[in-house]
């Protein structure tokens, strides 16, 4: 039966493997607003809030080198990972469940750097670690965290509010975190063939910690409240802007233009990109894990954000026929590919 009509998950992909599941999937109870389709689920047991939930996982070989990754970072990372879904949805994260597999490499001094970063992050983002599991791997470390969060009636935010002449709006820069990956791996490389060099991390500092130590950006729904915003859509940027942006547009029904002279991108993450021979621009658009907020705001909202440290705006949405696209520099036009994190990729790619 597994070799016949058998379909490779690198064919399908991961968006693909999450969409034939979802038309699969029958919701029940009346209490299950939002399934499987966005940044989190939304359950509602009151009038006046309502319950998200978010998992993400993470795999030792796949999303984390330990080569390089300090294990205390890795445990703030896996809370910011999943904390960062449910602040997408314009809500707040309240708890957390954590649940790590390890193989018998691991010693218990390990598992508490893991556990001293999580804690850390549960203190800095006032968010409770509530439960889990733990378990033995015959296959390196795996770490699942499921966050759950409260939206006010009426101010969650999802995928599928964005309208045409709204502005596509970003959160801070973007880049940072892939350059940060690609210097890390760069080092790793260098070392395992010389291993008496030592690293060359000048001048890298910020992007390094992009990538180590990312945020989650709930400084930012603070900030809507105190503006006075509502955003009409919004994602957290972990697979790429280019990414994002397009399952906002078909999930909002909408076209899109990104401006390549909008896009925030800090000097280091552009240095460091011109220095090893990569496209700056690529890095915003496709390279992920920024853990940035995109949204989609309507134009009176635009004096609430002009000149705001915060926010850039990057472009605008169109009517659907309009496609989606991107305007270079010198003002020619190109379709807007997401070339980000592909979970099903051949290993050989």
């Amino acid at each position: 039966m597994e070799g016949q009509n058998r379909t490779e998950l690198k064919d399908l992909g991961e968006f693909g493997l999450i969409e034939l599941i979802k038309n699969k999937v029958q919701l029940r109870n009346a209490s299950t607003l939002k399934g499987i389709g966005d940044d989190a689920a939304v359950i509602k047991y009151d009038d006046d809030s309502k319950t998200l939930i978010s998992t993400d996982l993470l795999i030792e070989g796949i999303h984390f080198d330990l080569s390089y990754v300090p294990l205390k970072h890795l445990g703030y990372k896996a809370v910011m990972v999943n904390i960062s879904d449910i602040i997408a949805m314009n809500a707040v994260p309240r708890q957390i469940t954590v649940s790590i597999s390890l193989s018998n490499r691991f010693s218990l001094q390990a598992v508490e750097e893991i556990y001293e970063g999580i804690f850390l992050a549960c203190e800095l983002y006032n968010v409770d670690l509530i439960g889990g599991d733990t378990t033995s791997s015959v296959s390196g470390l795996t770490i699942s965290v499921t966050a759950i969060g409260e939206g006010k009636e009426g101010k969650i935010v999802y995928r599928s509010g964005a309208k045409e002449s709204n502005l596509l709006v970003v959160s801070g820069d973007l880049g940072g975190a892939y350059m940060g990956l690609q210097i890390l791996e760069r080092e790793k490389q260098i070392y395992k063939e010389s291993p008496s060099v030592q690293p060359d991390l000048s001048d890298c500092d910020y992007i390094l910690e992009r990538q180590l130590k990312p945020e989650a950006r709930l400084d930012v729904v603070r900030e809507f409240e105190s503006l006075g915003i509502k955003p009409n859509a919004m994602m957290d940027i972990s697979d790429g802007l280019s990414s994002e942006v397009m399952h906002i547009c078909k999930s909002s029904k909408v076209g899109v233009s990104i401006y390549e002279d909008k896009l925030p991108i800090d000097q280091q993450t552009f240095d460091r990109a011109r220095d090893n021979h990569l496209d700056p621009t690529m890095c915003a658009l496709n390279g992920g894990e920024d853990y940035e907020l995109v949204f989609a705001i309507d134009l009176s909202d635009y004096e609430k954000i002009k000149n705001h440290p915060m926010f850039t705006v990057v472009g605008h949405f169109l009517n659907e026929s309009e496609g989606q696209t991107l305007t270079a520099k010198d003002g020619s036009n190109h379709a807007l590919e997401a070339q980000g994190w592909n979970s099903f990729k051949d290993d050989e790619e």
